[in-house]
């Protein structure tokens, strides 16, 4: 906790003291650091930042989470043009000034709202530190206006950074000599956890949506800035600061589902597309005199993909989706004015866009921190759902359930299906073929049908969705490619032999999508049979044999499913029930599968979990189990039926016998006289371990209640039995008593390494899956031959994850004992 922190604060410090000796150096001839290098080290900082601000925040939201993650993308953007200023690319007088501006006028408010909420909640170091950034911020856009002001205020500003860091590092030292006993005020991180975790991030509070708002005013500053006059035009310098607020926007979109926020994840996912492509418009000019034109269609559906989501997102917090509102005005704005972010128009809502976001950041900001919140209205839209008998809210701890297990995020379907949508009708776009990049269309189809479909790939294949991660990850391949390819200019006006080839590759893995989607339900069926009409559109194109008008006919059809999917999914993560079905499978399979089980997955890091395991344990059932190696079958001894009932369903070959755990040898107190003293002895050395040891049977084993069963459990001369390295194994024996184990999979088949594979290898056989994510090991226990300990010598049957010498030297300790 401590580590991360230190490395926020100090790697701000260490940043503001390069600016300070850039600035108190600046009016020599040569500066001391040139700014090519401040602006590499800058990016490198920024890196450092983003990395402390990402790490914090998956323990307790913080304010610190806010300034680390703002202060990055403010860095990354200014080292970029540093970096452009330094290498020549920004030759005119008030180029670096009209580059830096926009910027530096935004962090100035936003880091100022940072001070503000950190002086409210009582954050002093934080608020110094924002306040004093914010300060030389100011200073900086006004030493570009006024040369009576000198760059020493500037550096004087960051100086006092470097002085609270500075204080900070030494706190942190005295706390660290002194084992605690001497803190200066503000650096007792320990007393700041336990505040955190008494009044942070109450009612689920995203601590990421601030940040991403904050990033939303630096795209609206650099357009709102051109209509004010604040900066002569719009070129090539403003596109740092929109791509790095688009790339950190996509890296909200994947912390904000990790923090269960689908609505303003998929929010991010948005904003970002028109942050590249603002950067993309300003881009073009600088190889073509033009400006690029704009889809007119696309921006419309982008609109109305926008207003959707703000009515669902009314119904999480009121305020945000109203703010959500002002980006369906900017979203039409830009349909109405040829001249696309260059216009009167969508600039003017920019600058509503700012001001817009400004507030509402500071409602997040506060609420992140705050004991007494600002209520964003969600109760008023509970009370008034609550009259309705049609529509109910979807709440509780399993409102992000996987269907098989538990992930880390949130499902990114929603996303995935509108970037389908965005992706399908930018191709509408027809553009000219002689000049492919003068139409703005390359980032709605690689930024939104590409890159966001590739995260929302990754995410569902994290919430063990094989099938549906498998088909994004596979069309946003096809959306880059072809993208690229198509309104690159990489295509052309030839058309290659090859590229036919590779969409003939493309089309036959979506066959077998197609194929397994008819197991899933209707509405992927019709999503995957609907792509095959746009991979057949691309191949008649490149064979030079494409009808007037099919690839349009094509796009409108897989963008209409899509947006059919994008409500429906939108739908089922906000309300209980089928607003808009999804469909049965075409196909019904009988037993494993076709989307419904009846086999619990409970997720293993809950004690509450573990106790309902060992209910079903007590009542006869067969579960699988997480263990310090692979996923086992357990049955309770108790329950002869439930250990029958595990030999039958898991086709236990004779000479693999199933074994005994237990989670103390005080279960086998009352049958010590039955063992000899080295047995005795051995076994409370070797345990708790993954070492299985193969003991005599004997009257001990009647004492556990297996009755008739036992004649499944080990051979009629011996059984294997040990305790495991794992707590929550031994929770759950202690709760239930000794249990019967075999391993998690059919017998010949690999060992079961993650608890997905549980169920897909045993299916309605077994009852219940606790679910620990991967297996902390994939080999086996070491299984060994007591069964003539006595006389000093023990066999091999499996070396496993122990080896050989160990076991060895624990029988020598032993034995000298």
């Amino acid at each position: 906790e401590s580590l991360h922190s230190c490395i926020g604060l100090l790697g701000i410090s260490a940043g503001s003291l390069l600016l300070a000796v850039h600035f108190y150096s600046s009016p020599r001839a040569a500066p001391l650091i040139p700014s090519t290098a401040l602006g590499v080290l800058l990016l490198v900082l920024s890196a450092l930042l983003a990395y402390a601000g990402i790490r914090r925040s998956l323990r307790n939201a913080s304010l610190l989470v806010s300034l680390c993650l703002t202060l990055s993308a403010f860095w990354s953007g200014y080292g970029v043009i540093l970096v452009l200023a330094g290498q020549g690319l920004l030759p005119e007088p008030g180029d670096a000034r009209d580059a830096l501006v926009p910027g530096l006028a935004t962090f100035t408010l936003a880091l100022l709202l940072v001070a503000l909420v950190g002086f409210l909640c009582r954050e002093p170091v934080l608020a110094l530190v924002a306040a004093a950034v914010s300060l030389a911020s100011a200073h900086e856009v006004a030493l570009h206006y006024s040369s009576s002001l000198g760059p020493s205020a500037v550096a004087c500003s960051h100086l006092v950074v470097c002085l609270v860091g500075g204080y900070f590092a030494l706190g942190r030292i005295l706390y660290l000599l002194t084992k605690g006993k001497v803190a200066l005020p503000g650096t007792d991180l320990a007393e700041k956890k336990a505040q955190e975790q008494g009044w942070g991030s109450a009612g689920g509070t995203n601590p990421f949506a601030a940040p991403g708002l904050l990033l939303n005013m630096l795209s609206a500053s650099v357009l709102g800035c051109r209509l004010l006059g604040v900066t002569h035009r719009l070129f090539l310098g403003h596109v740092p600061w929109l791509w790095a607020a688009g790339t950190y926007q996509i890296g909200l979109c994947v912390l904000s589902y990790r923090a269960m926020d689908v609505p303003m994840a998929t929010a991010f996912g948005f904003t970002s597309i028109l942050k590249f492509a603002a950067g993309y418009s300003l881009l073009y000019p600088t190889w073509q005199p033009e400006e690029p034109s704009f889809p007119t269609p696309f921006l419309v559906v982008f609109s109305i993909l926008f207003a959707v989501l703000a009515l669902f997102l009314c119904l999480q917090s009121p305020v945000d989706g109203l703010y959500l509102l002002v980006f369906v005005t900017y979203c039409i704005a830009l349909a109405c004015s040829p001249r696309g972010f260059f216009a009167g128009g969508p600039q003017g809502v920019a600058v509503a866009i700012f001001v817009a976001s400004a507030l509402v950041a500071l409602i997040h900001l506060y609420n992140v921190r705050a004991r007494a919140k600002i209520l964003p209205g969600k109760g008023a839209v509970k009370a008034l759902l609550a009259r309705s008998s049609l529509l109910k809210l979807r709440e509780g701890p399993d409102l992000h359930a996987p269907y098989l297990g538990y992930s880390k995020y949130a499902d990114a379907e929603v996303l995935a299906y509108a970037c389908s949508v965005l992706a399908s009708f930018a191709l509408t776009a027809t553009g000219d073929p002689q000049a492919p990049l003068a139409t703005v269309v390359i980032p709605w189809v690689v930024v939104a049908g590409g890159i966001l479909m590739l995260l929302g790939g990754s995410v569902a294949f994290a919430r063990g969705k094989t099938l549906e991660s498998s088909a994004f990850i596979l069309y946003s391949v096809m959306w880059i490619i072809w993208g690229l390819t198509r309104f690159g200019g990489l295509h052309g006006t030839a058309r290659s032999f090859h590229a036919a080839v590779g969409i003939v590759a493309f089309m036959l893995f979506n066959t077998f999508i197609v194929f397994c989607s008819l197991f899933l339900n209707m509405a992927w069926f019709f999503y995957s049979l609907t792509f095959m009409l746009i991979a057949v559109s691309f191949l008649l194109d490149a064979i030079h044999a494409l009808p007037t008008g099919y690839d349009i006919a094509a796009t409108l059809i897989f963008g209409l499913v899509s947006f059919y999917c994008f409500l429906a999914a939108l739908s089922s993560s906000t309300f209980e029930g089928c607003c808009f079905p999804m469909g049965r499978p075409v196909v019904q399979l009988s037993g494993v599968g076709a989307g419904t089980t009846k086999c619990l997955h409970l997720p293993a890091r809950k004690a509450s979990s573990v106790k309902r395991i060992a209910d079903i344990l007590r009542n006869g059932g067969t579960c699988g189990i997480p263990t310090d190696t692979v996923y086992v079958l357990v049955a309770a001894c108790s329950r002869p039926d439930a250990v029958e009932k595990a030999h039958r369903s898991k086709r236990q070959a004779q000479d693999r016998p199933m074994s005994l755990w237990i989670s103390s040898l005080k279960q086998l107190e009352p049958a010590k006289h039955l063992f000899t003293p080295l047995l005795w002895d051995f076994m409370e050395a070797a345990w708790p371990s993954p070492i299985s040891l193969v003991i005599p049977r004997g009257e001990w084993v009647d004492l556990l209640g297996m009755k008739d069963s036992a004649k499944y459990v080990g051979t009629p001369q011996s059984v294997a039995i040990r305790i495991p390295d794992c707590s929550v194994t031994t929770h759950l024996i202690d709760l239930v008593g000794p249990i019967v184990v075999t391993s998690a999979n059919p017998t010949g088949e690999a060992d079961t390494t993650h608890h997905n594979q549980v169920y897909a290898k045993l299916g309605d056989k077994v009852d219940a899956v606790l679910c620990g994510g991967p297996s902390p090991e994939n080999i086996a226990s070491t299984v060994v031959d007591c069964t003539k300990i006595d006389s000093g010598n023990i066999g091999f049957f499996r070396v496993g994850i122990i080896p050989k010498s160990q076991v060895l030297q624990i029988l020598e300790q032993v034995q000298r004992k």
